[in-house]
């Protein structure tokens, strides 16, 4: 299906959205442009790091690579195996890759598994972190996700250089072909001009977009990578530690790099400067998209115009109605999304159970939707309403994993369980659109909630009554929000009256609009 590219700019901030039919397949927004690219830890950027901190308890390390927060190093992260060693983890995968074609379904181990992805390669060796690294050990790492909230960047040693068409790997040994591909024709073929391409030692990795592409082409995009990994050694000899040594492409060259392919029809733009970048990038690396990029002249603002403003709104609220009338609940933390399903106002035309499982089956689409358009990561975990058939459950999770072919970011879905929850991961590099456009409320500090002006009025009798039987002062002030005022001081219960009749004291309440309903204090002195 014709999709479309809209690209905004506004001042600091650059917003791109790919469209396939009015749909937002992916969204990302960028606000770096009034920062130090080289003192920002964007994905890809390549450091000469220093090792500060070596945590046994943790199986990991913290390693300054001269940016305001130290970046974390994981185990699986931090162990390059030697030539020998992933020649032999070779080896075992491929015979389990034969025990599964002999017997489907069988389960693959862990660190066997890791092998086979297109670009996540990690080895799990039965190695520690402090028989690895060293507390002022220099480390060459590049980030593999950038901070999120109070987080500092996650780096790792497991080198990658991402071209248009493959991933270059100079510490891994192995040639795969993108899980996308699906032709199994098309993927021995690629195969076999990998192999061809790759330089012993050497990885490297077919992306989705190097299907039918020819070996000129693919051997052109590795001879660029394979000399940049050289510009980057030359460029270690003299580095300072710690120090940036390669700079990733900036966003919008990034995200052409990562988006673009031959099915997207028509890249819209809203400024000319903007245009002229992209018509460069492209002319260089992606030349068949020529005559593709249009400017946005209209009046209206362009998000506005393609309805993608409208739908932001949406992906920033934490309730999604339903075409059906059904609803769904996202709730958001650090590492967890929370998904509750629910019906709402759709009640169906026939039985309870076929409304229900209709209900699951819109949901699902939306659910793929919310997490691409939210950047959501981490775990994941849907409350579909209960379905009483097993044919209900096997449909909604198919559908779900379906509905998730569309989306970049590494999946892992379980089935859906007897309570009907289902459990995911989805990987994520940078971070959410909830955190990146909001930030917590200064009135309830992001909890959603606050105590109610009863609640309150209770806690401040109580420490009005605690004041006045400890304090040998015969006046006492309280400050407070005027709705607390006024239940403290009203009928309901006449504090002022029963402190001057029990304790002889005088006691005033003032009133003051900048309170916050929970804030209030207390003071005792003399007339």
């Amino acid at each position: 299906m014709p999709k479309e590219l809209i690209i905004n700019e506004t001042y600091n901030e650059s917003r791109i959205a790919l469209l396939e039919n009015d749909e937002i397949l992916e969204l990302h927004i960028d606000r770096s442009k009034g920062h130090n690219l080289k003192n920002y830890p964007l994905v890809g950027n390549i450091y000469q790091g220093k090792v500060v901190r070596v945590l046994p308890g943790m199986q990991s390390a913290f390693v300054d690579i001269g940016t305001d927060r130290a970046a974390f190093l994981y185990i699986d992260d931090a162990y390059i195996p030697t030539l020998e060693e992933q020649r032999e983890m070779a080896e075992k995968l491929k015979g389990y890759q034969q025990e599964l074609e002999a017997k489907p379904g069988k389960i693959i181990p862990d660190e066997m598994s890791t092998l086979s992805e297109t670009v996540d390669l990690k080895f799990r060796p039965n190695v520690k972190i402090q028989d690895v690294l060293k507390e002022g050990q220099t480390v060459l790492v590049q980030v593999a996700k950038e901070p999120i909230s109070t987080k500092g960047p996650r780096v790792t040693r497991h080198i990658t250089l991402a071209g248009r068409h493959i991933v270059y790997m100079p510490f891994i040994e192995h040639a795969g072909v993108s899980r996308r591909i699906e032709d199994e024709v098309e993927r021995e073929r690629l195969k076999e001009v990998l192999d061809s391409i790759k330089q012993e030692g050497k990885g490297i990795i077919a992306r989705t977009v190097a299907e039918g592409q020819s070996y000129k082409t693919l051997k052109a995009d590795y001879n660029v990578l394979n000399k940049t990994w050289k510009d980057i050694q030359k460029k270690l000899e003299k580095a300072k530690v710690p120090s940036v040594v390669h700079i990733d492409l900036n966003f919008l060259q990034r995200t052409l790099r990562d988006v673009t392919d031959d099915d997207v029809d028509k890249i819209v733009v809203d400024n000319k400067a903007t245009q002229k970048e992209v018509q460069k990038f492209l002319n260089k690396y992606v030349p068949s998209m020529k005559g593709k990029i249009k400017h946005f002249s209209e009046d209206k603002p362009i998000f506005e115009h393609y309805g993608i403003d409208l739908e932001i709104e949406r992906a920033l609220s934490s309730k999604v109605f339903l075409k059906s009338g059904g609803s769904l609940n996202i709730d958001q933390t650090e590492a967890l999304v929370s998904i509750d399903v629910n019906t709402g106002r759709f009640v169906g035309k026939k039985s309870l159970e076929e409304t229900i499982f209709k209900t699951n089956l819109e949901a699902v689409k939306e659910i793929a939707y919310q997490l691409r358009l939210r950047n959501c990561g981490g775990l994941v975990i849907v409350d579909f309403i209960d379905m009483e058939k097993e044919e209900h459950r096997n449909s909604v999770y198919e559908a779900l994993l379906e509905a998730l072919k569309k989306d970049r970011s590494k999946t892992k879905v379980l089935p859906i369980s007897e309570l009907g929850l289902v459990e995911m991961t989805r990987k994520r590099t940078r971070d959410t659109l909830v955190r990146t456009m909001c930030e917590p409320c200064p009135y309830c500090e992001g909890t959603g909630k606050i105590k109610s002006v009863m609640t309150v009025s209770l806690e401040v009798i109580r420490e009005i009554m605690k004041t006045v039987q400890k304090s040998g002062k015969n006046k006492v002030q309280v400050f407070a929000h005027p709705e607390v005022c006024s239940l403290i001081s009203g009928d309901e219960f006449g504090i002022p009256e029963y402190i001057e009749e029990t304790f002889q004291k005088t006691l005033t309440v003032r009133a003051d609009n900048n309170y916050h309903v929970e804030q209030y204090e207390i003071y005792s002195n003399e007339y």
